[in-house]
């Protein structure tokens, strides 16, 4: 006999409130202590590692801190630990204060650890040992956690607009993409994967009644901007992300002007505490056009596309460049996973039926085959869905014709770009469980290899692709929402 259908409700606040909050705290506004975490900066990738305590002093991985810049991989011989960087060698002995980088001596100022193959160096000497091995300049800042690799800080104005639309416009030099919570008198930006940097002085004064200060810190591998306002604000986005402008918000209404991307914590200010108080209101969640899901995460690291690389890696990086392209084509773009969070298969279905988007885009990556395989749902038999309730493991039947309609749309724009496609029909979860149009994009190599999963320039091309495609049928899904 076959099982009776589940089924659920597609929309759960209060439960869903609890996941948010969950996926939330793994991120930055958690009231727990946080993990500390080193972040790294470059043209080629930006990423956080974690910091471990060992004698009283913060060290870190030094093959975790170099692979996502090039190629890279270590040995291990007794207490000896040898690293190739680029074909460049470097050897490392346990306990030992002193290395030997591209045939120079190296003083670590602590002793190097040597941990179950790993190997730990003292954070205290993190930047000039990078610049050594990698052979040009990083800048680090030790208190904060933050390596900067060559010229790529991103640096920002702001300046007090007194006029209609009055606020406080920040100018940015490059797209950025902060978390945002609001508290009474004060509306928080965090920069988590960002090299925004000082603007001079970390206190800016900007003589308005209603937005008379902002102030800029940074910690534990990320940075922060405290805009202080006499007034309820919020944030909106233009210019590609590289403009946020902070205006007083109505005292009536929350306003529905929300960042193009990031989130918002829903609900909650970064204490964790309810935005209002008495009849104050504060923004609320930003209707987002593309909710973009990197599978896998935390304690699931999907297919080990290589001894060092997981697939998990991978999809996040991909989610990255695919929201940065839909932002620059006006497409607002939120990321189910920004971070190494696991999250389960019903938790990204429900969490993306909450926001109502105009399509859902699951993110796969696998060694096996060459170029991109697109995937829109196969439904099993039976759980017909009518009245309020409908089947969990077919809520998607009522979209498949949108779902395949973007597909087609993805592989022209894709193909269009000389990247090879294949669309597919697959019974994926959590695709049947969604309730908007909704592809998986799988990501294979080219015929370089391997290696391309984890090459920018192929990340960009095949997020162009896709970014391009879902702009060429946004008429459509914006018609059906």
């Amino acid at each position: 006999m076959a099982a009776a259908p589940t089924f659920r409700r597609l929309v759960l606040p209060i439960t869903m409130a609890a996941v948010v909050a969950a996926v939330f705290s793994l991120l930055r506004f958690s009231s727990a202590a946080e993990e500390k975490r080193l972040s790294v900066y470059s043209l080629v990738a930006n990423y956080s590692l974690p910091v471990v305590e060992r004698n009283g002093q913060d060290y870190t991985g030094l093959l975790e801190a170099l692979e996502p810049l090039g190629a890279v991989s270590a040995t291990t011989e007794g207490a000896h630990w040898r690293l190739r960087y680029n074909n460049q060698p470097a050897e490392f002995t346990a306990g030992a204060s002193r290395a030997r980088i591209r045939q120079n001596n190296f003083d670590l100022r602590a002793n190097f650890l040597l941990e179950n193959g790993r190997g730990l160096v003292p954070l205290s000497t993190l930047g000039p040992l990078m610049s050594r091995i990698l052979g040009g300049p990083v800048t680090f800042h030790e208190a904060a956690r933050r390596v900067f690799i060559g010229s790529v800080a991103i640096h920002f104005t702001a300046q007090v607009n007194k006029e209609t639309p009055r606020g406080l416009v920040m100018n940015f030099s490059a797209p950025v993409n902060p978390m945002i919570a609001t508290e009474p008198g004060k509306l928080r930006m965090v920069f988590n994967h960002e090299p925004v940097v000082e603007p001079g002085s970390p206190s800016l004064t900007f003589g308005d009644n209603v937005i008379p200060s902002a102030s800029f810190s940074e910690d534990n591998g990320a940075a922060e901007i405290t805009i202080n306002g006499n007034a309820p604000l919020f944030a909106s986005f233009s210019n590609g992300n590289r403009t946020i402008t902070i205006t007083p918000a109505s005292p009536s209404a929350a306003p529905t002007a929300t960042p193009a991307s990031g989130a918002q914590a829903s609900g909650a200010g970064a204490s964790g505490q309810p935005q209002g108080r008495g009849s104050e209101t504060y923004p609320s969640l930003a209707q987002y056009f593309a909710v973009v899901d990197a599978s896998h995460g935390g304690d699931e690291r999907g297919e080990a596309l290589t001894d060092q690389l997981a697939e998990k890696d991978v999809t996040l990086a991909l989610a990255r460049a695919l929201r940065q392209e839909l932002q620059a084509r006006g497409i607002t773009t939120l990321l189910l996973r920004d971070g190494d969070a696991t999250i389960t298969p019903d938790q990204r279905a429900s969490l993306t039926n909450e926001k109502h988007p105009a399509i859902y885009l699951c993110l796969h990556a696998s060694s096996q085959g060459h170029g991109v395989r697109l995937y829109t749902a196969l439904l099993p038999a039976g759980g017909d869905n009518t009245g309020p309730l409908v089947s969990w493991d077919t809520a998607q039947s009522a979209f498949l014709p949108l779902s395949r309609a973007a597909a087609d749309g993805l592989a022209l724009e894709l193909r269009r770009r000389q990247v090879p496609v294949r669309v597919l029909l697959a019974p994926l979860r959590p695709l049947n469980n969604i309730s908007t149009p909704a592809v998986t994009v799988e990501v294979a190599p080219s015929s370089a290899g391997v290696s391309d999963l984890n090459s920018a320039t192929y990340q960009q091309l095949v997020a162009a692709g896709v970014a391009a495609g879902v702009l060429a049928v946004r008429e459509k899904l914006e018609a059906a929402r």
